[in-house]
């Protein structure tokens, strides 16, 4: 059965941190601190989500002269519902994700 796209656990963590602050443009490299992935795994997935449209993206000028600009990232609309839907099937799947009885509560 062929994957799901947009469902590795690394996209997923990229979507939970972009949904964090959906409406705020956000660098690479705060990603990365982030989501806890590295460069050679998050700049592929910002690119893949760039050019399926899922993800706007634009240049920013450094605030200090003579460094170079900066990229930065936000979900569109249509990239806001998929990371929405792909994280809530997440939860579904996976019984840890589920609020469930405190351990010790009579049930």
């Amino acid at each position: 059965m062929p994957r799901i796209p947009h469902t590795s656990p690394q996209t997923l963590r990229l979507f939970e941190a972009l949904l964090a602050e959906p409406d705020q443009w956000r660098y690479g490299y705060d990603l990365s601190k982030q989501t806890e992935l590295a460069s050679g795994t998050l700049y592929p997935i910002l690119m893949r989500l760039a050019d399926q449209s899922l993800l706007e993206t634009r240049w920013e000028a450094a605030a200090t002269p003579g460094r170079p600009p900066r990229h930065s990232y936000r979900l569109t609309a249509d990239g806001t519902a998929l990371a929405r839907g792909r994280l809530a099937e997440r939860a579904r799947r996976l019984p840890s994700a589920r609020p469930g009885p405190a351990l010790g509560s009579a049930t």
